[in-house]
C-alpha cells in the first residue's frame, strides 16, 4: 500500500467512471496496471503541477501514466474524449439529478479566462485587452457552476468567437438551453445571431452591465462563473498553460472539474 495523497479519490468514486475509461481500450492484451493508481497519478500531477517525469515512485511508471492520459484525452469520432464523457454523462448530470434538476440546463453563464504560457506550451496568442500571451479558456456553466460547454483557444481569439466555438463543440448536450448570461465583452448582434444559429432561434442572450463605472460591485449570477474559474485554479497545473496542444489544455480543464465532482458526490 502506498501513501495516500490529498489529490486521491476513493476507489468507490473511481468505479463510477471506470467503465467509460475502459471503453477507450480496444486491444485484447490483459491490463497489467491498476487503472485507479494511474488515475490518481494524473490527479497528483494536476493538483501539484509537477512534470510527468517527477511523479512519485509509488505510482506506475510515468510513461505508462502518460500513455493512459493520452488515450483518455483523445477525441473520438464525435470529438468527445473519455474524460469529457465521464464528466458530463457521469458527474454533471448526476449532480444536477441529486438536486432535482434535469441533466441539461436551460440557463447558462458564459465567460472567458486568459492564461499565460510557459516555455513548453505549443500554441499561444496575445490578448491585447488582458496583456496576456498564452491561451484562453471559454466556459459556459449553470447556476451551480457546473460546466456544460468548454473550449480552449489561443489568447488572440475574441471572447465572442471562443464562446461560439464552445457552444458549437458541445451542441449535442445543449438542446434545452433557452438563455445565456454574458458580460459586455459579448455585446453585439453578430454574437446573438451566432448563438441562435447554433442552439436555435429560441435562445436569448442577456448582457449583464455594471450600474456604475469604476466601482466594484458583485454582479448578480455573474459571480458563479468566476467561482468556477477559481475552482480550476486550485490545481497548480492550471495556473499557467504548459501543455503542448490545445486539446491537452482542454482535457486538463475537464479533468479538474471531474475530480472536483467526484470528491463532492
Amino acid at each position: 500500500m502506498r501513501e495516500r495523497y490529498d489529490s486521491d479519490i476513493s476507489r468507490e468514486k473511481f468505479a463510477e467512471i471506470l467503465p467509460l475509461l475502459q471503453s477507450v481500450r480496444r486491444r485484447t492484451k490483459p491490463v497489467t496496471v491498476d487503472l485507479y493508481e494511474v488515475f490518481c497519478a494524473i490527479l497528483y500531477l494536476l493538483r501539484t503541477g509537477c512534470q510527468w517525469r517527477m511523479l512519485p515512485r509509488e505510482f506506475p511508471k510515468w510513461v505508462t501514466v502518460h500513455s493512459y492520459y493520452a488515450k483518455w484525452s483523445a477525441p473520438d469520432e464525435q470529438g468527445v474524449s473519455a474524460l469529457e464523457r465521464a464528466l458530463k454523462k457521469s458527474q454533471v448530470g448526476a449532480a444536477r439529478g441529486r438536486q432535482g434538476r434535469s441533466a441539461c440546463s436551460t440557463f447558462l453563464i458564459v465567460d472567458a479566462q486568459s492564461v499565460k504560457n510557459t516555455d513548453t506550451a505549443g500554441f499561444k496568442g496575445y490578448d491585447a485587452g488582458k496583456k496576456v500571451s498564452g491561451i484562453k479558456r471559454h466556459i459556459a456553466v449553470d447556476t451551480q457552476g457546473l460546466p456544460h460547454a468548454v473550449a480552449v483557444t489561443t489568447a488572440d481569439v475574441t471572447d465572442r468567437k471562443g464562446a461560439l466555438q464552445a457552444l458549437r463543440r458541445c451542441k449535442c448536450s445543449l438542446s434545452k438551453v433557452q438563455s445565456l448570461l454574458c458580460d459586455s465583452s459579448y455585446l453585439g448582434k453578430p454574437f446573438a445571431q451566432g448563438v441562435k444559429q447554433i442552439l436555435g432561434e429560441q435562445v436569448s442572450v442577456q448582457i449583464a452591465k455594471r450600474s456604475e463605472l469604476h466601482t466594484f460591485k458583485v454582479m448578480p449570477q455573474r459571480w458563479v462563473v468566476e467561482r468556477s474559474f477559481a475552482w480550476l485554479e486550485k490545481n497548480r497545473r492550471l495556473w499557467k498553460n504548459c501543455e503542448r496542444s490545445l486539446n491537452s489544455s482542454l482535457q486538463m480543464v475537464h479533468l479538474a472539474f471531474l475530480a472536483l465532482l467526484l470528491r463532492r458526490s
